[in-house]
């Protein structure tokens, strides 16, 4: 191994183009492959920027050409040359046009032969990229990931600087709250028994911060949840968190629709129009079955219930009379696509998202294929294309079930169903808000309503009146923007009046004791003037995904976690020593699997 000695890097290998032509550089990095053509050597020597051909010629330089023969694959070297002009150029190569003669080299580092290989597209298994993730980001592409990330968090700061938000830090260690996901709790040592919790947000800190007069703050910081994960969730993810005084949702929504369009035009080079569409939550259940719709193609839910309440088809009437619904899909133009056998699979998705069957029409050249077509009268059957505006060619997907699994099953089918068709132009972005939201939602686990976003959301003024009596049809000043389908960001006016926030905790089922414990201090603070104020929390890590194309979190994270929450790389979590544990006051009660 040698030191640089007397060479210091002048470029990166990335930049070079014809313009440098017999300029003597130094150039640093990794080796990417070697060639040897008699009395030629050459390596391709990579850096962060990009890819430079470099020749080892022995007329040039014997002691340079003799060392070569000992380059292999990710060796450290740093090599001093002269730039020339290839005889035979690489178009696809950014520095295609030239290459650099070798006059000088050190061999800085060697490497053994890595375990995968450090090129795009490997197909490696995921378990192996993130055991030898330093390796793995060596890639092009996983480089180009994380500067997209960079890119787009610098534009996220001077927008808000620019705008007179401040950036201010709140603590990691804070108190456990009974809403939201389940903590990530850290024990305390100093006050044996206790805990702190990491942050799933923080919420009433920036709330506080408001209270404090601060006018306008921003965070870029790190959230944690201990729940199930999956390609868009991780337990530890960055938010980017917003929030302003003497505002109401217009002014939120339109400051956010010049930071989200400022973003594109820098990072993607696209002109957003706006104002951005809107779209109420009620709409979007009832048009795509979901809160967060992707507006990319068709497929739209179309409501059959009145076509079919008295129909003798008990599987349509029955869910009616249960306070159901029967809603459809038209696949339309593809129905050619789908057989028999293609259906049958379907339906099997369908009952993976709580569906008890999928009914199905296809229009053909020979008329009406459909096994419940039996069952239906002529005018019902003729009420359902008419409602589909279905013609040849078409298949038509029917839902019959209580309204969330209606919802839920068909949201989902259409999203399915325009991936296995290949349909979605992944280069158009489809942007909205959707607004008026519930205030509460029923969680059938624990048999109560909990909050929609969470409990210092604002009713509309218009519902305020009634929170003591029908608290369930409530709509909050809430809003979520939603891009190709992924919620990007949530926010909402918080609550600035005591009466008001202990209406809400009522209605959530907490009693003074409760609320006293988990929020005495929020609640003190609103004894001393509060100013109206509201915010956005952006999902960095789904905004840098939607803005790269990538369908894995993992990708867009430097050490991500497994869906198991393990870090294959330090292989953390782990055990500790019991002495630890004793100093924490901790003691382990595993119970062996038997």
């Amino acid at each position: 191994m040698e030191n640089m000695g007397n060479l210091r890097r002048t470029d990166m290998c990335g930049n070079l183009r014809i313009d440098d032509e017999n300029r003597e550089v130094v150039l640093m990095g990794w080796v990417q492959k070697r060639r040897n053509l008699g009395g030629l050597t050459f390596v391709d020597l990579r850096d962060t920027t990009g890819i430079a051909q470099i020749v080892f010629d022995e007329d040039i330089s014997e002691d340079s050409f003799k060392k070569a023969q000992e380059l292999r694959g990710e060796f450290v070297i740093a090599i001093r040359g002269k730039v020339k002009e290839r005889e035979s150029k690489n178009p696809d190569m950014l520095t295609g046009d030239i290459e650099v003669f070798v006059e000088e080299i050190k061999i800085l580092n060697r490497s053994e032969t890595p375990p995968i290989y450090i090129k795009d597209n490997d197909e490696v298994a995921e378990n192996m990229r993130l055991k030898y993730r330093y390796l793995d980001l060596r890639k092009p592409h996983m480089q180009k990931l994380l500067k997209t990330r960079h890119k787009i968090t610098k534009v996220i700061r001077e927008f808000l600087d620019q705008n007179s938000f401040i950036d201010i830090e709140t603590p990691m260690l804070t108190k456990p709250t009974p809403e939201g996901a389940r903590d990530y709790l850290v024990p305390s040592r100093v006050h044996p028994g206790e805990f702190f919790a990491l942050p799933q947000s923080p919420q009433i800190l920036k709330q506080l911060l408001m209270v404090a007069g601060f006018d306008r703050y921003y965070q870029i910081v790190k959230c944690f949840r201990d729940e199930d994960l999956r390609a868009n969730r991780q337990p530890e993810f960055t938010q980017v968190d917003i929030e302003m005084s003497f505002v109401d949702m217009e002014d939120i929504i339109e400051i956010n629709e010049e930071l989200i369009s400022k973003i594109f035009k820098e990072v993607k080079g696209i002109e957003l129009k706006r104002p951005f569409n809107r779209m109420s939550f009620k709409e979007a259940m009832e048009r795509y079955g979901s809160d967060k719709p992707d507006l990319r193609f068709g497929f739209e839910l179309k409501d059959l219930s009145d076509i079919v309440e008295k129909s003798e088809f008990k599987v349509f009437s029955g869910a009616i009379e249960n306070n159901g619904a029967v809603k459809a899909i038209n696949i339309s133009g593809y129905g050619d696509e789908y057989s028999r056998k293609k259906i049958s699979k379907l339906e099997d998705t369908a009952k993976t998202f709580g569906a008890k069957g999928l009914a199905w029409i296809k229009i053909t050249s020979e008329g009406i294929n459909s096994p419940i077509a039996k069952f239906l009268s002529e005018e019902e059957l003729n009420g359902i294309i008419e409602r589909m505006e279905a013609k040849e060619g078409d298949l038509i997907l029917i839902v019959a079930d209580k309204k969330s699994v209606v919802y839920t099953t068909l949201g989902n089918l259409r999203i399915h169903i325009a991936n296995q068709l290949d349909i979605i132009d992944k280069e158009s972005f489809e942007i909205l808000w959707v607004v008026d939201f519930p205030l509460f939602e029923y969680d059938e686990d624990e048999e109560r309503y909990v909050a929609k976003h969470h409990p210092f959301t604002h009713p509309l003024d218009e519902d305020l009146d009634i929170l003591d009596t029908d608290s369930e049809k409530a709509r909050a000043k809430a809003y979520d923007i939603v891009i190709n389908g992924d919620e990007i960001g949530g926010g909402s006016i918080r609550i600035n009046n005591t009466e008001v926030q202990n209406k809400m905790f009522k209605a959530l089922g907490l009693d003074s004791e409760e609320v006293e414990e988990k929020f005495g201090f929020l609640l003190e603070a609103f004894k001393y003037g509060v100013p109206p104020h509201g915010g956005i929390a952006y999902g960095l890590d789904r905004l840098v995904m939607t803005l790269t194309n990538t369908d894995n979190m993992r990708d867009i994270i430097a050490f991500p976690k497994t869906q198991s929450a393990t870090c294959l790389l330090t292989d953390a979590p782990t055990t500790v020593e019991n002495a630890q544990l004793e100093e924490l006051a901790i003691k382990i009660d595993l119970k062996e699997d038997k």
